[in-house]
């Protein structure tokens, strides 16, 4: 069966936002240009505007794509947990996953970055970031840990440990959990 127009068009934008994602990490977000976007994709140049107002909107699309898919698959673990330090402990199993040099890190690491330079992704982005903050602080805040901080400093630990693992890659996750479950033990404490 012969696919519609509408099913290639749905079919070359999705590989058109794969490709973004592939290649932010591989190229540096400003060496992504139309030409090799649409080579990458298997499609034409021009589909390119057609599917996006502009290549910087298909870049931020992507980028935000998985953003948003990494940080739900967070969320979803943390419905699934029943207390924070677990909740250390699973966060930190999943960060030895990363390198700080795979796709995903540097997809990430590319975009904070280009946040600084685009307003609307540092928006887009701030909105992403201050969702998963309230997703990790209402999960806290259910196992006695009230604090705004607490959340953003684990936030924060959890992005620093990517940075730095890129850098030194004999890093282990679990050697943080020590300290954060102190800090969530001393939040606990407070509230």
């Amino acid at each position: 069966m012969t696919p519609t127009s509408a099913e290639r068009g749905r079919d070359a934008r999705e590989r058109l936002l794969t490709a973004a994602a592939e290649l932010i990490p591989e190229l540096g977000w400003n060496a992504v240009s139309t030409r090799v976007l649409a080579e990458r994709a298997g499609v034409r140049p021009g589909l390119v505007h057609y599917h996006f107002s502009s290549l910087s909107e298909l870049l931020r699309l992507a980028a935000l794509q998985v953003i948003r898919q990494t940080m739900d698959m967070v969320g979803l673990a943390l419905s699934q947990i029943d207390s924070p330090e677990d909740a250390v402990d699973a966060m930190l199993a999943q960060l030895d996953a990363f390198s700080g040099l795979d796709p995903t890190s540097v997809l990430f690491a590319e975009s904070y970055l280009q946040a600084t330079r685009d307003p609307e992704l540092r928006e887009q982005f701030r909105e992403t970031t201050v969702a998963f903050e309230t997703t990790v602080s209402a999960f806290f805040a259910r196992h006695g840990v009230d604090s705004p901080g607490a959340a953003l400093t684990f936030m924060a630990a959890l992005d620093g440990f990517v940075l730095h693992k890129a850098l030194n890659p004999d890093l282990r996750a679990a050697d943080l959990a020590p300290s954060l479950k102190s800090i969530l033990d001393t939040e606990r404490r407070r509230t």
